[in-house]
């Protein structure tokens, strides 16, 4: 085990409480599915909790719990937002680019613990979402100092 996560203190190991994970200052906008994501973390965490407790593994549960009030203060603050409606580009709406090169790029504005570019999701305070945002098919942008239009919204 890593000494990182004990203190001797008499002969006697001692967990030390990880530093809680930092929790940021935007509002805490979710879709459906990302509310659903909040709640199966908090679901999974609680049994990592119980886990470790009866196993008795301190590391283990020091840093359940801390997870845990991660995850308990963005389901408090979280707000559901309605699907888009307007055929903008806003949160929740998948939206395509055509970058200056001709590749195209297919994204949905999401909230910050559900952006995944893996997943061709981006939050709505990255860059890329911050460009397009209240914009329609059509309409032109500039991220990182090139242009990119829109060509598609769903």
């Amino acid at each position: 085990m890593s000494r990182a996560f004990v203190k001797e203190q008499d002969g006697e190991p001692e967990v030390e409480t990880p530093p809680d994970r930092l929790v940021s200052t935007h509002p805490n906008l979710v879709t459906q599915d990302g509310l659903a994501s909040i709640e199966a973390e908090i679901a999974a965490l609680e049994a990592a909790r119980e886990a470790a407790r009866a196993s008795g593994d301190k590391p283990a549960l020091a840093l359940a719990l801390r997870d845990l009030r991660y995850w308990k203060a963005r389901h408090a603050t979280a707000q559901v937002q309605a699907p888009p409606l307007n055929g903008e580009a806003q949160f929740g709406a998948r939206v395509t680019i055509r970058r200056a090169d001709g590749r195209e790029q297919s994204f949905r504005i999401v909230g910050e613990d559900e952006g995944d570019p893996a997943r061709h999701s981006v939050s709505y305070v990255s860059p890329l979402a911050r460009a397009v945002t209240g914009k329609g098919v059509g309409d032109t942008a500039i991220l990182n100092g090139a242009e990119i239009e829109i060509v598609a919204i769903g």
